[in-house]
Formats: C-alpha cells, sequence, structure tokens
C-alpha cells in the first residue's frame, strides 16, 4: 500500500538537508574531487551528464567522415593521413597519434588514371597503416614490380585508379615519432602565448590507436576526447578550447564564428562546411557516409559532444572494490543481472560526475573565498578558502542568517566572512546531479539522521526494490554507490527487475505517435486487474521486453470471467432463496469432510497451488501469478463440472460437503490473489462473507501440507490423460459428449489406491456405461465402443432436451430456486418417446414441477429433428 499523503518529495527542504548530509559524509571520506576533464555535454541545456546519462540516450545515426591529410614540415609533399568522424573537432587538432606496434607503409602517387571519389594528386606522398590501405583507397595494392618489400604496384577499381611506388614497407615508425606537421587551422598556432605549444602539431605513440577502423593514426584534440586528454597530459601538449559550452565556434575561429558544431536541425551541416574548406586547401584526401552509435541528451534529443568541462565527481573507483563484493550480498530477479547488466557496469564504474549547470535541483553546499590574495611569489590568486555544510543548522551557525529553503536562488544569497582572509565566502554555482537526489532516497526520504534514526536503522537496507531494467545503470546503481560509500552496506536485500513495454509494433510508446491505447481506457475497459495479470505474468517480469497487445490481453485473462462464474455458481447452491453468500450457514472444511474423492483432489490441487505460489513469492519471482489460471482452470473444468450432480443432487450430506469444499477453496484463493489482482479478490471475499474488513489485511495463508495428498493428486492425473484419450476416440467417430455409450475399455493404467473412485470419475466424464480395466506396464491404450443402440440414442436425446430446456431457463433469467413448467410440442416418435419414458429425470434436471403438451414455444433442432420448448416459471 502506498501512503501518498506522506509520499516524499525531493523538492522538500528536509530531503534536500538530507542530501547536503550525504555530500558531506562523501565529502568527510575524501570522495569527493574537483575536476576538469572530459565529458558529454548537451550543447541545448548546456550542462555535463553522467555516464548513465549518457548510456540512455544512444542512437543509430549516419554522419561524415573525413580522411584528412597532414603535411610534415620537412618533408614537404609527404601527408600523413588521419581519418575522424568529427570534422568540426578538427580546428582543436594539436598532434597526431600512431602505434608504434604496428605497420605502417609510405606510398607516393605516381600516375592518376581516374578519381571520382578520392582527391589524391600526382607526386604526392602518403603514410598510412598497411592494413587501411584497402578501406581507404577501396581496394588492396596489386604488384606490378616488386623488389623486396618495396617497389611499384596499382591501386584500382571504379573510384579510383592510380600508379604507386612503396617507399617504405613496412616503415620506421620510430623515425616518424616526433617529426612535425602542419596544423590544418591557424587560428590558435599562430598565438604566441599558448601554453605548451612547443609540444603541439608532432606526431606520438599510442596504444589506444587500433587498427579495426580508419587509417592507423588518430587527430588529437584533447578538448573532445579522453584519450586525447590524457595523451595531452601526459606529453604537456596544448589545449585548444574552439566550442562553447552551446554548441557554437568561439569568435576567434573567424571562418565558422557562431556556427553550431552539431546542429539538431541538420546535424552533418557544419562538417559540410569543414569539408569544404579543408578541400578548398588541399586537405581533405577523401569523405563518406559513416553510419555508428551516437549519444543524443535524454531531455531533448539533442547530440551530445564529447568536451572538455569543469566538475565535482565522486571518486568511485576507489570504492568499486567494495561495491563489487557488497553487490554479492543483493538477491536479483531475474537471477542473471546480478552477474549481467548491473554487474558488468559496476565492473566498469567510472568516477561519477555529479554537478550539472542548472537552475532547478538541490545545490552542492560548498561556499568559497573569492577574494585574491598576495601570494609567496607576489602573484595575485585565488584564497580558494572551502567550506562544506552537512545541515542547516551548520550553515546558519556560520552565516547568522535564518535559512528556510535550500533552492539555488534562495541559498545563493547567503555569504559570509572567510575565516582565512578575511574576503567573501560564496556558494560554488553548479547544483547535483539528479541521480544524487535519487541515491540518496534511503536517507532523505525519513530526514535522517536529523529525525526519525530509529526507524531507518530498523529499514535499512530495505527489504526490496522494484523498477525497470534501464535503472540497472540508474537509481539502482547509484543506491548501491551512495551505500556503499556511506553506510558499508546495500541499500536493498532482494530486487525486482522488470523490462519494458513496447508499442504493439516493437516501437517505444510515444505520445507524439499516439502508437498505444490510454491506460485508463483500457482499465475501464477491460478492469485494473485483468491489466495486471497481463503485466505481472508476462516476460517484462523477466526484464524482458514485449509488445503491449489488446488482443493478447483479452485472450490471457478470460479466466476471470471463469472464475466469477464458480463464483455465481457457489452463490446459486449456497443460497437458494436469495440470501447473500455472506450470510449462509456454511461451516468450516474439516478434515472429516474430505471423503469424495473430488474434494480431495481439489483441495490438494489448493493446498499445492498455495505452496507453489508462496515459494515463488518468497524468491520476489512475480511469475507466481501464473499458477492462478491454471488453478481456476482446473476448479472449473474439472472441479465443479465434475460436482455438479452433486449440488443438484439429493444427498444432503455430499451437497454440504461440496459446498464447504468450494468455500474454502474459493476463500483461499482470494487470499493468494490478493497481492495480484486485489480487486477481484477482494470481490470474492466480500461476496463470501468477510471475517474482517478486507482480505487485504488478513495473514498469508499458511500451507496445510497434510492435504497435499500425492496419490490423489497423481491417479487424478492418471484420470484426467484417459479421459483426454476417450475424448479423441469419440471426436475421431464425431460423437458428442452427451450421447451415452456402452463402454470404454483402458489398458495399462496404473492408479496406486483405491481405483473405483477414479474409475467412477472417468465413466461420468466420457458418458459411459461400463469401464472395462486391464492394468498392465506397457504404453496406456484406451478402446471405446462407438455403437450406438436405440436405448443408448433415447438417452441422448434426453440430454440434448435438457440442455436446451436449461438454456430456456437462463434465458428467461430464472434463479436455481425458481420452479419451472415445461411445454412441448413435435412430430418426432423418438422425442415424444423420451419425454414419455424419461419425464420424470428431466423435470428433475431442469428444475421443472410439470411436463405438458403445448406448441407456440422456440423451435429447438435435437439430432437432426424439430422440437417447440418453452419455459414458464411456476
Amino acid at each position: 500500500w502506498a501512503d501518498m499523503e506522506n509520499a516524499y518529495k525531493t523538492m522538500d527542504k528536509d530531503y534536500m538537508e538530507s542530501i547536503w548530509w550525504v555530500f558531506k559524509q562523501l565529502w568527510d571520506k575524501c570522495l569527493i574531487y574537483e575536476g576538469y576533464r572530459s565529458m558529454h555535454i548537451c550543447p541545448r541545456c548546456e550542462t555535463t551528464l553522467s555516464q548513465q546519462e549518457v548510456a540512455e540516450g544512444y542512437k543509430d545515426v549516419k554522419d561524415l567522415s573525413a580522411t584528412v591529410k597532414f603535411e610534415l614540415i620537412d618533408d614537404p609533399g609527404t601527408y600523413v593521413l588521419a581519418w575522424t568522424t568529427t570534422p568540426w573537432t578538427l580546428i582543436g587538432n594539436v598532434a597526431l597519434a600512431v602505434n608504434e606496434k604496428e605497420t605502417y607503409v609510405k606510398l607516393k602517387i605516381t600516375k592518376i588514371n581516374h578519381s571520382h571519389k578520392i582527391n589524391a594528386k600526382e607526386g604526392e606522398v602518403y603514410i598510412l597503416l598497411e592494413s587501411a590501405i584497402s578501406r581507404i583507397f577501396g581496394t588492396p595494392l596489386g604488384w606490378s614490380e616488386m623488389s623486396g618489400l618495396i617497389g611499384s604496384a596499382l591501386i584500382s577499381n571504379k573510384d579510383f585508379s592510380a600508379e604507386v611506388d612503396v617507399l617504405e614497407r613496412p616503415m620506421k615508425i620510430k623515425n616518424l615519432i616526433g617529426k612535425k606537421y602542419k596544423p590544418l587551422f591557424d587560428y590558435y598556432a599562430k598565438d604566441e602565448k599558448l601554453e605548451n605549444k612547443q609540444n603541439g602539431w608532432k606526431i606520438y605513440s599510442a596504444d589506444f590507436v587500433t587498427t579495426e577502423e580508419g587509417t592507423g593514426v588518430v587527430h588529437i584534440a584533447p578538448a573532445f576526447g579522453e584519450d586525447d586528454m590524457n595523451l595531452a597530459k601526459t606529453e604537456n601538449l596544448p589545449f585548444i578550447q574552439h566550442v562553447n559550452m552551446d554548441g557554437t565556434f568561439k569568435e576567434e575561429v573567424t571562418d565558422f564564428t557562431g556556427l553550431h558544431v552539431k546542429p539538431i536541425e541538420d546535424t552533418q551541416a557544419t562538417d559540410v562546411e569543414i569539408i569544404k574548406y579543408l578541400a578548398h586547401k588541399n586537405l581533405l584526401f577523401s569523405k563518406e557516409k559513416y553510419e555508428h552509435s551516437y549519444p543524443h541528451c535524454w531531455r531533448c534529443d539533442t547530440p551530445l559532444l564529447n568536451y572538455a568541462a569543469h566538475s565535482w565527481f565522486v571518486d568511485v573507483t576507489r570504492i568499486k572494490n567494495d561495491a563489487l563484493k557488497l553487490a554479492k550480498e543483493i538477491k536479483w530477479t531475474p537471477k542473471h543481472i546480478k552477474e549481467g547488466r548491473f554487474g558488468q557496469w559496476l565492473e566498469g564504474a567510472r568516477d561519477w560526475s555529479i554537478s550539472r549547470q542548472r537552475f532547478w535541483a538541490s545545490v552542492i553546499p560548498i561556499w568559497r573565498c573569492t577574494n585574491e590574495i598576495e601570494g609567496k611569489s607576489g602573484a595575485k590568486q585565488r584564497c580558494g578558502n572551502t567550506k562544506i555544510f552537512g545541515s542547516i543548522k551548520e550553515l546558519e551557525e556560520l552565516s547568522g542568517q535564518k535559512v528556510d529553503d535550500l533552492h539555488k536562488h534562495i541559498v545563493d544569497e547567503i555569504t559570509f566572512k572567510c575565516e582565512k582572509c578575511g574576503g567573501l565566502m560564496k556558494r560554488v554555482q553548479d547544483v547535483l546531479d539528479t541521480w544524487f537526489d535519487s541515491g540518496s532516497m534511503p536517507y532523505a526520504q525519513m530526514h535522517y539522521p536529523f529525525e526519525n534514526e530509529k526507524k531507518f536503522e530498523n529499514n535499512f537496507p530495505a527489504a526490496f526494490i522494484a523498477e525497470g531494467v534501464d535503472q540497472t545503470r540508474a537509481w539502482f546503481y547509484y543506491l548501491h554507490v551512495i551505500a556503499t560509500a556511506i553506510r558499508k552496506k546495500p541499500a536493498f536485500k532482494n530486487v525486482i527487475v522488470n523490462g519494458i513495454v513496447l508499442a504493439e509494433d516493437g516501437k517505444k510508446m510515444s505520445k507524439r505517435l499516439q502508437n498505444y491505447p490510454d491506460p485508463m481506457d483500457v482499465m475501464n475497459k477491460y478492469g485494473a486487474d485483468p491489466l495486471r495479470y497481463y503485466l505481472c505474468a508476462s516476460p517484462v517480469m523477466k526484464a524482458e521486453s514485449i509488445n503491449f497487445s489488446e488482443k493478447d490481453l483479452v485472450e490471457q485473462t478470460r479466466f476471470f470471467n471463469i472464475l466469477l462464474n464458480v463464483l455465481s455458481f457457489y452463490k446459486m447452491f449456497a443460497c437458494p432463496s436469495g440470501r447473500r453468500a455472506a450470510d449462509m450457514e456454511v461451516e468450516n472444511l474439516a478434515e472429516k469432510d474430505l471423503v469424495n474423492v473430488l474434494d480431495k483432489w481439489i483441495t490438494a490441487r489448493l493446498e499445492e497451488t498455495k505452496k507453489t505460489v508462496t515459494k515463488k513469492m518468497d524468491d520476489y519471482d512475480l511469475h507466481a501469478i501464473r499458477e492462478l489460471p491454471v488453478f481456476i482452470n482446473d476448479l472449473s473444468t474439472w472441479y465443479v463440472r465434475r460436482s455438479r450432480a452433486r449440488f443438484k443432487g439429493d444427498d444432503e450430506a455430499d451437497k454440504m460437503r461440496a459446498l464447504k469444499t468450494l468455500r474454502r477453496t474459493l476463500y483461499h484463493l482470494a487470499r493468494i490473489m490478493a497481492p495480484f489482482l486485489p480487486f477481484t479478490a477482494e470481490h470474492i471475499y466480500q461476496e463470501l462473507g468477510a471475517d474482517i474488513e478486507s482480505v487485504h489485511l488478513k495473514a498469508w495463508p499458511e500451507v496445510r501440507k497434510e492435504w497435499i495428498a500425492k496419490d490423489v493428486l497423481q491417479n487424478m492425473e492418471q484420470a484426467r490423460k484417459i479421459v483426454g484419450l476417450g475424448l479423441a476416440k469419440r471426436d475421431e467417430a464425431g460423437i458428442k459428449v452427451r450421447q451415452p455409450l456402452n463402454q470404454f475399455s483402458i489398458f495399462n493404467f496404473q492408479f496406486s489406491m483405491n481405483e473405483r473412485e477414479y474409475i467412477q470419475v472417468v465413466k461420468d466424464e466420457l458418458n459411459v456405461k461400463e469401464v472395462v480395466c486391464k492394468k498392465g506396464k506397457g504404453e496406456l491404450v484406451v478402446e471405446l465402443d462407438t455403437n450406438i443402440t436405440s436405448e443408448l440414442k433415447l438417452e441422448g436425446i434426453k440430454r440434448e432436451l435438457v440442455r436446451a430446456i436449461n438454456n430456456l431457463r437462463k434465458e428467461a433469467g430464472m434463479a436455481i430456486q425458481d420452479r419451472a413448467i415445461i411445454y412441448y410440442q413435435t412430430d418426432s416418435k423418438d422425442i415424444k418417446e423420451v419425454f414419455a419414458k424419461f419425464g420424470e429425470e428431466i423435470k428433475k434436471d431442469a428444475l421443472a414441477d410439470d411436463l405438458q403438451v403445448g406448441s407456440g414455444g422456440e423451435e429447438v433442432g435435437i439430432n437432426g429433428e424439430k422440437v417447440e420448448l418453452k419455459v414458464e416459471k411456476k
């Protein structure tokens, strides 16, 4: 049950104060640090994104890639070829990287026969990875003359054909490392004040250079890639940030000032302009469209940029081993998530960027002195004195101001004197990642540690949580990281992971596309419980995706009507006078009441079902719900149908035992249904006569293990199998079950106890006069005597007449306590004989007091003959 009146809100002051406490706990454990690194940003939102947020937004897109010519300064006309999928980053290029463990070649174009897509020139020399030749030129080298590993060769295909001289193969790559090349753009290269300029525009060795794509040469722009920045730190490269946080080129990039590097309306537009510029300068070797997976903002769908930015981080790598160890204590449903999706994400965990450049969020509770003071060298420098707050009280005491709200626009106005230099302490501008709020939920929801300390300790870790499979990299992960860091415990003991519900066409549900029905319309049309069953029983509860289908929902939830029909059947016989079932006098079922084999069997099936559902629920397996329709089908199509004669019969003791059995079965079924199908369970419980206010206030029913009679279950299963074989024989012969037959023979059957009871069940179900049995150990075989005598034919007509009369009773809205007068008129000799011979039986079975000849009834076909039937309430 959800307490919506006391639901927590992350915007509440108490919740936000607990977040401050969590932040300070991490700070005190030296797990918070400030850094500058390459991260993904959204240029529209102008904020950094976490690893999880980036992972959420990947899409397959087509971008422009370019292979670019970098000319060596000491060897004019010789170009190193580098390939990139982000031409807009080339303005920030400061180095090239090669892998000295790989084989490179140096070749010269001597004659071009034709060229459509490649901008090669005769006399130019190119350096690239040998294995990349076929990728870049579209075909491997074809040797015409060869002297050792060098010589003349031919490159030829429909787009490019040229004669080449292979000058070095393999090339001495160490001789290439350290060489300088001409910058593609001079916006920054001409700046004499550029830090580390002397190390820029050189070739370096790096082991992250791979052979799978491109030329084997990577262009390095430290502001736009993690590997690039790491190499820049190692080699003291210049750092060029030529793009603003909003994704536009800075003003010094005069040829492209103001252009968006990845405009959302046409993501290739700026790359096209860059490529045109390079082509004009004879620096473009080739271009092509390249399909790859690219991250987009989960909020606004804008393409993200890999961008070096300032951020505050949680040092997750320091606690990763502890997190992995504690993760082993968590029980996952489905199990494969533990070592799979969640475990693998945890294995690859990186430090968590927790700061965002937004307005509406929990603020970072750090105040820093903004004053400039004189350093030891005499130069001015920031004081930088820093104060971290973990509560409102701490801030009030130091600032001397009353704090009633912790939102950014309020706390940013709170300043105080620096205790170190006397300057002004102001809060740092960034706010916290929203997942920091979510990961702090176990503490903040109770305003811990400021309130509810005992309640928190009694409820941490949580017994279980449940969310979608996407949360393995989000909520589940951040809960675990924070709990590991500040509590050295998992945040939860058990977790249920559901998959994604897609539209019927397999696409994501979209308000824009309107490709799914309104959930409220679905519930109004089919009911909330059928929808709950459809989802809980589906693969979505095993972290798999499903395509939502109303047709499947209807098909899979037909058992609801079956169950309600069973309840109506019970009420009809338990309350023939029209009283409510709640007022009926049926005693509780006792073991002495289990006389009839059908009562024994349905009771055993009930306890077996309770046991199975309980075990699965203990394992947090919601597919326990799938046991319900199986049991309900057994209850209706086997127990109730086979017991119908007992409810209608004259044996009051047997009738009462059947009522007790059915009442207990429905009562316990309602209780095990309650967590899954709450409304249906409540309806059944109230109709049966609630002993307390609601079924949802009842304890989970205990399993009566002594009533799980395995022999009864096995024997009934054998009996049903025999019946199935017998019905197949009837079907083959085209004989309805209502038509009695003389004999049914069973060979090689095995009942472990009291075979007479089960043979009687087979006999009644197959509507035969005699069952002949022969035990054995071979394959079960049955035979059916399909000869219909004149006597059997009349009995069959009788059954058809009873069925037709009862249908008329139902159409007339007559209840079981209503007695009827039956009128009939027919020219059929056989039907007249049936009324004459079986009149009393027909009246008994049709709950009639009188049987009269009379016309004006509804014409009914019975075995190819006509009869008029009319039913009147007496």
